[in-house]
């Protein structure tokens, strides 16, 4: 097929450059619509359950709040785990689905079981919800909204904020693509009714009454309408608060006609709400962010595209003097790495073109080759946006194009060497002639090529496979790369088959072969150094192996000692510093705090902004608590900077300028790194050391222990132990007492300080749109100390004021900050950032330390998580992938070359490429990682290429008849260092740009071009060495090679498990047909019929039941005057001849069963044989066509050379190549046909071993006389009328009578009484013929029936074989005449056109003629010999 897409292209060049700009259009189309990020989006499928309490303390919020939706969720479908954070009134649960489940199927489940949820928290205690759907790359773009310094005085943060919700949110919400616009800092406005509990205490009134008022004086009512002059007047109610007066003028209560108004006994104005979170900017203070979040799956730059537009807009419209801050967008960390991508692939792809060039030694080849590179990376671009496969740093980063053009190099070089080896003809030619002489060429090197080519490219798509299988984080980060390699390569190879051939065609010119250039210089100076280096290496095998194996010992030993890391940070060029502070720490000192390290950060050069993000948002999908908060820092590019010149050099800088604020530690990292560890891991850390266990107290005191004990752990930075303990409290414990004695209960009590210390919401007041909650709470002096709390005024049923405390013990106390679960289980995490080591030998050390140094209680676990536990998992899921690409690569080059050995000498390619992989990590002082394991896939694929090159070159040379094994090397591997050169130099280089790059995002790609440079550079230099020498020990001929006794070892372990795929013991007809009665399951059940017939004789005599019988009868008196008692036993029995008949029925049953068998018997036989026959006959046809088949391979490979040296013309090598063709077409039909007769005689035998045909070649059968008597069908029919008979017999004796006996005994328990014995006998007679005379008539019908069944036998009996012996005289004439002449005519006709060819008396088609006819005589006496043979078996098993 690919032959005739060749000639299809090569004649048809207008509709393939058609096809190649649709390509480029499609391609161009993609790429100005494709998705386009920085990274792929890793994070896991998960759901967040957020539930907001904003007066639960954290142990109320773990115990109402989060096990209920925990409960709820654990038995949803696909759930992988469970994580929760409970925290002063906030709980987010996180649910983290399979990946297969999608995006919107988990939300549905988690909506449904959030109603049941509901059910059981409290009323009042909040209720669950979703967060946004959203990722780890969904913050796409955080923003400040600014006050310029003239207008700083008008607006306060309050009014920020409002400018936030109810302007800039409200028109960046309706953009494509954005799901959430979070609100951070500032205050949220209230209208506020602030208490004076002494007025309150004065005017003898509670907070409930005052609730109470404000609620039923701000309504609207609707009152339908009144029809009045043909118009309808509508009645609406206007009962809304609109102002601070109107609340002030509210009545609470009315004391003798005189009102007494909100104004009495509260001051009315403007208050913000209760607030868990605040933002500082730049050290100028409070400020208020923005975060827009990006809905999960949408196009990023597209999205901010959107959001910075309508930015824009919306600036025009901001109050003056106000302004959005963008301090954090995504677009500038995309436009760094699609620059370092852009980098890298023109960087490549120039190194490409020009290696091409120099190593072709012509720039028009070099042209063509390179002119692919463009477009296989459009048709990467088209398929990557109909399978949806976003454009970032990993899935086009990757794309080595001396990889993906490595096709194309085959295809052109040789095309460019067929038209200068044909120039001279091609000159001579008229112009007109030319393009039709240069096309014939194209297709006949690129018809030879092409199998390289493409065995070459889908050896690389094939490995590539495992790397599909990865899941979780390296699945996410590595798959794209593999698709997008696989979409390139494919384009690729459609590219050689359509649009190489037309411009080899249109645009290659013959070179003149004796010009010097520069590529003929360096290859030939190539060839001086290699040939020696050659010569000395196959002098010196053992050494040259003893050298590679050795080297390759080494290198295993420097990587069990390179650590390994999970995947190497990105830069994203940005910081963020987590400070730690005390547990418990006010908002307002944690804003002290960041200002003051903002103003001290700001002071270096190198920084542009610094944003702190404290607390939670308003949608707080990063649950952080009052003291915890993100100080993100906007950094200048690097050309800029002044202090240092690495990222962890400024790091260190910054922790050393920030030591001047005491008892804070710092955790650096970067804010999508941070998020993404967070959502994925549950942790922020590199590394998570998870503490597991009951107690919040001992879990506290297990992680301080395991801080001070790593402390000295080099490399392991930012040690800190998660907050969970030292929450300050004022606890309000109720004596029920107390309570129970004044009358009230407890929630009445917490109501009064909720309301009074939280404050409630009363209602909404209306501003236009905006919308402001109307609180009540005490006023600010009498909710600031404990004891305004202990003074609380509580109002008792009777009328009386009683403080709070008379019914409460009110105290300071210490509570937990933070509960974190694992599914379900308690835990606390130590974490570690690593710097300036690789992650996995910082987490031997940490637990071998732990494991020596810390004693945990009973019930008390740990375990690792973070980025370590994504490498191990990863690292478990490579140590499959590794291996099922060696496999593969094995597997195809076992195909490829149909030989275990030649598969092995390629396959030494791979483990001398992994020396160059590790040495060149080693030496550039990299860990293995993920990236880097990616990269030995990948190259393990590419090394073997080379090898491919040089053993088909060895076995053509051996095929043109050089026989001197090392005259044969030399030559190959000079014809052939080339291109071996060429496509490793390309591949190699083309990664070089990804290898040493240092732009943004290089960082991730760096080990995989490390590896699959280092690799391909030593898998060059040692298989142009190491194989041609393994060549050499393994192709001798005669002997055994003297190898060592580990190679032989390890060829026996790669060999010995196909050994049990040979074949079995030859076996002849005989013993064929004995397996086959051994073990037929068709015969076997024959038999076990027969034996259940053979059972069912002694049922013949079937005697019914004994009947045992007590009777009383009142009028049955005896001597004595009583009744008597009788006891007695009756028996029917059938008459006796009957019993005689059905046993005489049974036996003949028996003889039926015993006929069957034999005719199974028979059955089986004759397919055995026929199948037996078959397979010979298979055999030895394909014999035959394996002859042909060497002979037309040899002609057509004489006819090839006699026309490159022309002395034939183009039809002669065309017919010998068809011809050749045909027959190894034929061969292949022939040896399938051989496998499904072993499949039928396997079917029929059904022996467990693998059979083998012992005879080689079909006998000639002869016929057997007719039995009569003997004849197994003829007896099945006498058999049956014998039976038709009995049954006659049994059915006529049913008519006479039944037979009954019986005796009895009788008596009574009077003393005087006797006993009474007595005999009894009957007949029973039918009376009622009429169904006993129909059996009779049907049982004659049947026996007539059966008569004439067995007469119909025997008459098609003789015509089946009077027609058979018709078919044996037709086939006999046929083998009479080729052993008389045919036989003789054939070998002659052999013999002579052979001889008359050779002498030139005749062409090549009068050849292929003659030896057609003799071919026709062989194969049609076979055909002949084999239906004469089934003839005669089926003569035989039909009469006999």
């Amino acid at each position: 097929m690919l032959e005739r897409i060749i000639q299809y292209s090569i004649h048809h060049k207008l509709i393939v450059l058609l096809f190649t700009a649709s390509i480029v259009g499609f391609g161009v189309y993609a790429l100005n619509n494709i998705p386009i990020g920085a990274v792929p989006d890793v994070t896991n499928n998960q759901v967040q359950v957020i539930t907001t309490s904003r007066n639960l303390a954290t142990e109320d919020v773990e115990k109402f709040l989060t096990y209920p939706v925990e409960l709820e969720m654990a038995n949803l479908p696909g759930v992988k785990e469970i994580r929760s954070v409970s925290k002063f009134g906030l709980s987010v649960v996180t649910v983290v689905f399979d990946d297969n489940m999608g995006t919107y199927l988990p939300r549905q489940l988690i909506a449904e079981k959030i109603k049941s949820a509901e059910e059981r928290i409290p009323s009042g205690f909040g209720k669950p919800f979703m967060g946004p759907v959203t990722t780890g790359l969904g913050e796409i773009y955080q923003y400040i909204i600014d006050v310029d310094s003239t207008y700083r005085d008008r607006y306060s943060i309050t009014d920020l904020r409002t400018i936030q919700d109810w302007v800039v949110k409200r028109q960046l919400s309706g953009i494509p693509g954005v799901v959430e616009v979070n609100t951070w800092g500032g205050y949220l406005k209230q209208y506020e009714v602030a208490l004076n509990p002494e007025q309150l205490r004065a005017m003898n009134l509670s907070v409930a009454e005052v609730y109470q008022a404000l609620e039923r004086n701000n309504s609207v009512a609707g009152g339908g309408y009144i029809e009045k002059t043909n118009e309808s007047y509508f009645i609406r109610g206007e009962g809304l608060v609109g102002s601070l007066e109107d609340i002030e003028n509210i009545v609470v209560d009315n004391r003798a006609g005189t009102p007494v108004y909100i104004k009495n006994v509260a001051d009315v104005g403007f208050g913000h709400a209760t607030r868990f979170g605040a933002i500082t900017g730049n050290g100028e203070g409070e400020k208020v962010l923005g975060q827009v979040m990006m809905l999960k799956g949408a196009n990023s730059k597209a999205v901010i595209t959107a959001v910075k537009e309508r930015v824009a807009e919306i600036q025009s419209n901001l109050p003056p003097g106000i302004s959005i801050n963008p301090f954090l967008e995504r677009s500038e960390l995309i436009g760094k790495t699609t620059f370092t991508i852009a980098e890298n692939l023109i960087l490549g792809c120039l190194i490409v073109i020009f290696v091409v060039v120099l190593l072709l030694g012509n720039l028009r080849s070099g042209l063509v080759v390179a002119s692919v590179i463009p477009l296989t990376l459009l048709f990467a671009l088209s398929l990557m946006y109909i399978f949806g496969v976003d454009a970032n740093l990993m899935s086009l980063g990757a794309i080595d194009f001396g990889i993906i053009i490595d096709g194309a190099v085959i295809i052109v070089e040789f095309i460019a060497f067929k038209i200068t080896a044909e120039r001279s003809k091609l000159m001579a030619l008229p112009k007109g002639e030319r393009q039709n002489f240069v096309d014939n060429i194209t297709f006949g090197a690129a018809t030879k090529m092409m199998r390289s080519a493409v065995f070459g490219q889908l050896i690389i798509i094939i490995v590539f496979i495992p790397i599909l299988s990865l899941v979780n984080v390296e699945g996410k980060m590595f798959r794209p790369m593999a698709l997008v390699f696989s979409f390139a390569l494919t384009g690729a190879m459609l590219l050689c088959f359509t649009y190489v051939p037309v411009m080899a065609s249109l645009f290659l010119k013959p070179s003149d072969p004796g010009k010097k250039t520069i590529s003929t210089r360096l290859i030939s100076w190539l060839e001086r150094k290699y040939q020696p280096t050659m010569r000395w290496a196959l002098r010196k095998k053992r050494l040259v192996l003893s050298l590679a194996v050795g080297l390759f010992v080494v290198v295993a030993f420097l990587f069990s000692r390179m650590g390994g890391e999970f995947i190497p940070t990105l830069d994203e060029g940005d910081y963020v510093i987590q400070p730690v502070l005390k547990t418990g720490t006010s908002l307002s000192k944690t804003i002290e705090t960041t200002t003051r390290m903002e103003r001290i950060l700001k002071q270096f050069p190198e920084v542009e902004q610094v944003v702190s993000r404290i607390g939670a948002a308003e949608v707080p999908t990063d649950p952080m608590s009052m003291e915890e908060s993100d100080v993100i820092i906007k950094l200048r590019p690097k050309d800029e900077w002044q202090t240092a010149e690495t990222k962890d050099e400024l790091a260190d800088e910054f922790k050393s300028a920030l030591m001047e604020i005491p008892g804070v530690d710092y955790e650096f990292t970067q804010p999508i790194e941070m998020r993404f560890n967070e959502l994925i891991t549950g942790v922020r850390a590199d590394l998570a050391i998870k503490i597991f266990g009951e107690d919040l107290g001992i879990l506290n005191q297990k992680a301080q222990e395991i801080e001070k004990a790593i402390q000295n752990v080099p490399g392991a930075a930012d040690i800190t132990v998660e907050k969970v303990a030292g929450l300050p409290q004022m606890s309000v414990k109720y004596d029920r007492g107390k309570i129970a004695r004044y009358g009230l209960n407890i929630d009445e009590l917490n109501r009064l300080i909720t309301m009074g210390f939280a404050g409630a919401t009363a209602g909404t007041i209306f501003e236009g749109e905006k919308q402001f909650d109307l609180v009540v709470k005490f006023d600010k002096d009498h909710r600031q100390k404990i004891e305004d709390l202990e003074m609380a005024s509580v109002l008792t049923p009777n009328g009386s004021k009683l403080p709070l405390s008379e019914f409460a013990d009110i105290s300071f106390t210490k509570g937990p900050a933070k509960i974190s679960r694992d599914d379900t289980k308690r835990r606390i995490v130590v974490g570690v950032n690593v710097r300036n080591r690789d992650l996995e030998s910082v987490v031997e050390d940490v637990q071998a330390i732990v494991e020596r140094e810390i004693d945990l209680p009973t019930g008390y676990s740990v375990t690792y998580g973070g980025q370590f536990e994504n490498l191990r998992t990863a690292r478990a899921r490579l140590m499959v992938a590794v291996p099922i690409a060696l496999v593969l690569i094995f597997v195809l080059l076992y195909f490829a070359f149909n030989s275990v050995k030649e598969a092995l000498m390629i396959y030494s390619a791979i483990p001398l490429s992994a020396v160059g992989g590790v040495l060149l990590l080693y030496f550039r002082g990299m860990p293995f990682s993920i990236s880097a394991g990616v990269g030995f896939i990948a190259l393990f694929g590419i090394a073997v290429l080379n090898g491919i090159v040089l053993i088909e070159e060895f076995k053509e040379l051996k095929a043109e008849g050089i026989t001197d094994i090392h005259k044969r090397i030399l030559m190959g591997t000079r014809k052939r260092l080339r291109p071996v050169l060429l496509t490793a130099a390309a591949a190699a280089l083309g990664f070089l740009p990804m290898a040493v790059s240092t732009s943004a995002g290089a960082e991730v790609q760096r080990p995989l071009a490390t590896v699959v440079v280092g690799g391909l550079i030593s898998a060059t230099a040692l298989t142009l060495i190491v194989l041609p020498v393994l060549y050499s020990i393994f192709d001798r001929k005669g002997g055994h090679p003297k190898v060592s006794g580990k190679i032989v070892g390890l060829l026996l372990i790669l060999v010995l498990p196909l050994a049990g795929m040979a074949q079995g013991k030859p076996v002849n007809l005989e013993q064929a047909l004995q397996l086959a009665l051994e073990n037929n399951n068709r015969l076997k059940a024959s038999a076990g019929r027969l034996e259940h017939s053979k059972h069912l004789i002694g049922s013949a005599i079937d005697i019914d039941k004994t009947e045992l019988y007590y009777n009383f009868d009142e009028n049955n008196i005896a001597e004595n005057g009583a009744p008597i008692r009788v006891w007695g036993i009756s028996q029917s029995l059938k008459f006796p001849t009957i019993y005689g008949a059905q046993r005489g029925l049974q036996k003949s049953k028996v003889e039926l069963s015993k006929q069957q068998y034999a005719l199974d018997e028979r059955l089986v036989k004759r397919e055995v044989s026929k199948a037996y026959y078959r397979v010979v006959y298979w055999q030895q046809l394909t014999d035959n066509y394996r002859y042909l088949d060497s002979l037309y391979g040899n002609f057509a490979k004489a006819a090839q050379r006699r026309y490159e040296a022309g002395e034939t013309n183009y039809l002669e090598k065309l017919t010998a190549e068809s011809k050749y063709r045909e027959l190894h077409l034929l061969l292949q039909q022939s040896l399938q046909s051989e496998e499904q007769a072993y499949i039928n005689l396997q079917s029929w035998v059904q022996s467990d071993s693998v059979l083998q045909v012992a005879e080689a070649e079909l006998p000639r059968l002869s016929l057997q006389g007719f039995d009569s008597l003997q004849h197994p069908g003829i007896r099945y029919y006498q058999a049956n009328m014998e039976q038709s008979q009995k049954v006659v017999s049994l059915v006529k004796q049913q008519l006479l009578p039944d037979l009954q006996v019986g005796v009895f005994q009788g008596t009574n328990n009077l003393p005087d009484a006797r006993t009474y014995q007595g005999i009894q006998f009957g007949v029973a007679v039918p009376l009622w013929f009429g169904a006993d005379r129909a059996r009779i008539k049907a049982a004659k019908t049947e026996q007539a029936t059966v008569q004439s069944e067995y007469q119909n036998y025997r008459t098609q009996l003789m015509a089946n074989y009077h027609s058979l012996l018709g078919d044996l005289k037709k086939y006999g004439e046929a083998l009479q005449y080729y052993e008389t002449s045919g036989k003789s005519l054939s070998g002659e006709l052999l013999s002579h056109a052979g001889k008359a060819f050779t002498n030139g008396e005749i062409d090549f088609l009068q050849y292929v003629q003659l030896l057609e006819n003799a071919r026709n005589i062989e194969i049609s006496y076979l055909e002949n010999l084999l239906k004469y043979d089934e003839t005669v078996l089926e003569a035989n098993f039909l009469m006999n």
